[in-house]
């Protein structure tokens, strides 16, 4: 069976992510921070029949990332798609942020996808296989001074999906972004919608592989 690990996994696009990829025989392994909340959604999956396991990860802690993958690939022998999905949407401007919170809003919306691509690619390349998704965002293309802290991490997430999709196309990686123009809500068509794009970024064949798709609604 093969395995997919959220990382983020929350009642909205990472629900519904995970559970498209369970409708397609994987088992699903989901990773957030509530842990009383993951074991809701993994009993919600499982209700349906699916394979589903809760974990406890710290998104902005690079290595409890590194502890928690290396635990699943023991487990379960591979990791075949990798969804990085954790955000903290603060709303605030420039002048109404805390200092002390820019690091810590970085280091979940872009320094954690990084910890977690590094991670994994090594044992991807090595076998020639394996997806890494990334959920983005268009104000990482329209950057919103509200939500500025957001706004540099989607940046973020869309550079490093565009930074490393060629090379690791030629390791056999498949590295992608849905970048996400609408507003979503848990349960909804968009977060349904959002899964399906992901799903298609996964199945595409090697030679049509794209880095990045656009959802909007």
């Amino acid at each position: 069976m093969k395995t997919f690990l959220s990382i983020g996994a929350g009642p909205g696009i990472g629900f519904a992510t995970a559970e498209r990829f369970a409708r397609e025989g994987f088992r699903v392994v989901l990773g957030a921070r509530n842990m009383e909340r993951t074991l809701e959604l993994t009993t919600r999956l499982r209700a349906q029949g699916y394979e589903a396991e809760a974990r406890k990860v710290d998104a902005s802690d690079a290595a409890n990332i590194a502890a928690l993958i290396a635990e699943v690939e023991a487990l379960h022998g591979t990791l075949d798609v990798l969804h990085y999905n954790a955000a903290n949407i603060r709303q605030a401007t420039l002048a109404e942020q805390p200092i002390d919170t820019f690091a810590s809003d970085l280091a979940v919306n872009v320094g954690g996808a990084m910890a977690a691509a590094k991670t994994v690619m090594p044992k991807m390349a090595a076998r020639q296989s394996g997806t890494i998704l990334l959920t983005g965002g268009f104000f990482g293309i329209t950057p919103n001074q509200d939500y500025l802290s957001l706004s540099l991490g989607k940046a973020g997430i869309r550079a490093l999906a565009l930074g490393l999709f060629e090379p690791s196309k030629a390791r056999g990686v498949h590295v992608a972004t849905v970048t996400v123009a609408a507003f979503v809500k848990p349960g909804s068509e968009e977060a349904k919608g959002i899964a399906e794009a992901f799903w298609k970024l996964h199945s595409q064949p090697k030679e049509s592989w794209v880095a990045e798709v656009t959802y909007s609604r």
